[in-house]
């Protein structure tokens, strides 16, 4: 789908479920990661996270557009465009936009794939870390002794 057909299609479906023109851009921003799309207060555009056309169906891609629509309107006629507001959550269930758009499969988790281990050589106190540290600049809590590196532990 290009530009102009995401164009085309906000439009439609301003113009079907809400009456109304929309009277803005519609784009794609591949920067999005958590979300389906949003709705920008300042210019009034809509932005839709690209990988919800390549991997969704065109329902899901329909519903994320609706969901911005509300915002949309709601915030051009100066009511309660925020999802917290009741306005908002009516309209949503009028035009049967979904509330949250479903998680793609492919994002990055961001999880450490291992723990750093350290142990006092006065004391014998263990220690474990996320990110390496430099033994040289850090001492034992209990005893100020000298740290040594332990190795990694994977999880």
């Amino acid at each position: 789908m290009s530009e102009e057909e995401l164009q085309v299609l906000v439009e439609q479906l301003s113009l079907n479920y809400f009456y109304k023109p929309f009277r803005h851009t519609a784009r794609f921003n591949s920067r999005l990661r958590t979300t389906g799309g949003r709705y920008l207060l300042i210019s009034h555009d809509i932005e839709i996270n690209p990988r919800y056309v390549s991997h969704g169906s065109l329902e899901e891609v329909e519903g994320i557009i609706k969901h911005e629509l509300v915002h949309y309107h709601l915030h051009l006629e100066g009511r309660g465009y925020k999802h917290g507001d009741q306005e908002f959550k009516q309209l949503l269930k009028e035009v049967g936009a979904p509330r949250f758009c479903r998680a793609i499969s492919d994002t990055k988790q961001k999880k450490r794939p291992h723990i750093h281990l350290y142990r006092c050589l006065k004391c014998s106190q263990n220690y474990s870390r996320k990110i390496r540290m430099n033994t040289d600049k850090y001492r034992c809590s209990k005893c100020s002794g000298r740290l040594e590196y332990g190795g990694i532990k994977k999880l």
